[in-house]
């Protein structure tokens, strides 16, 4: 057990904050939770919290901040006394919509974290209560009808350097990783639950800094995926890599450009770890060079698009 319990709810910015709130809403099947000063918060029928995302409006798309729950008050302590340490902490904040104090940081390439413990549990109104207990919201079949956020891939210059910042600095545990013939890491896929990969870095192909490469939005199964992908086509909304199944973490996806410009992903599938000693699995260049687990080839603006895009260069798929 590590002194982060899961990945929180994520900050996701969008110029054109009408239509990510429609994708969102009608097409992946997310309850609206609330707004306040520009921002809409909305939630996986699963998710135990108020609300995993919240949307809002700026001048570029990308990631705004994500959310790291401790397991404790104690364990918020130590993690923010490590970050503390490495000289990338800015300070405590009073908390966000239906949490407690924060405490924000930067990892080496700059995207925004928030630490906290406290948090309020969703409660259900009377038209979304669950007949399950032990089930926050009661499941509503429209769209995608995603049930959690599931993880996080960002997008860095230097993988090494964040990968090893998350171990030692947030606790998490290194279950996958890709490494180029001259040494160089492209791609880390790390958790901090028995879930084979909650926050991943991949290789920024600009070499940029603090761009987001997707969200990822959990569904029980393949056919929910599938499904998924008749609905995104039904709305026009673009399909960048139609379902197959990752090598990597195994899980099987549909990955689509939303209407602000964010890769997002619907996702079921992968592993589970259970073993404390699990040793990590390092993919060479050219067993990534293969493409996904069925031999499929990766579409190539999987590789070099990513938000905010990078004007000139990065063009959306």
């Amino acid at each position: 057990m590590t002194d982060i319990a899961h990945l929180g709810p994520v900050e996701l910015l969008t110029p054109k904050p009408e239509q990510t709130l429609h994708f969102f809403h009608e097409l992946m099947g997310m309850e609206i939770e609330g707004e306040e000063e520009g921002s809409v918060y909305l939630r996986g029928w699963g998710d135990y919290q108020r609300y995993s995302l919240k949307l809002t409006e700026s001048k570029q798309s990308g990631l705004g901040y994500a959310g790291l729950r401790a397991w404790s008050p104690e364990a918020l302590e130590r993690r923010v006394a490590a970050v503390e340490a490495t000289g990338l902490g800015e300070g405590w904040s009073a908390g966000a919509r239906g949490r407690g104090p924060s405490y924000r940081f930067r990892d080496p390439d700059g995207h925004r974290f928030e630490l906290y413990y406290e948090v309020e549990r969703y409660e259900a109104p009377e038209h979304l209560r669950p007949t399950l207990k032990n089930q926050p919201q009661k499941y509503v079949p429209r769209g995608c009808a995603v049930k959690r956020f599931d993880h996080l891939n960002i997008l860095a210059s230097d993988v090494r350097a964040n990968r090893v910042f998350a171990q030692e600095a947030l606790d998490y545990r290194l279950y996958e990783r890709i490494e180029l013939d001259d040494g160089e890491e492209a791609g880390a896929w790390m958790s901090a639950t028995i879930a084979a990969h909650e926050l991943i870095y991949t290789q920024d192909h600009h070499r940029a800094n603090g761009r987001l490469h997707h969200l990822a939005f959990w569904v029980d199964t393949r056919e929910e995926c599938l499904r998924a992908g008749d609905i995104f086509v039904d709305s026009e909304i673009k399909i960048e890599f139609a379902p197959s199944r990752h090598a990597v973490a195994q899980g099987f996806f549909v990955y689509v450009i939303e209407p602000g410009g964010n890769r997002i992903e619907v996702t079921t599938g992968g592993y589970y770890v259970y073993d404390p000693e699990q040793p990590t699995v390092v993919w060479t260049e050219a067993e990534r060079r293969r493409g996904q687990f069925w031999g499929n080839a990766t579409v190539e603006t999987f590789h070099t698009y990513g938000t905010p895009p990078i004007e000139g260069v990065d063009h959306q798929p």
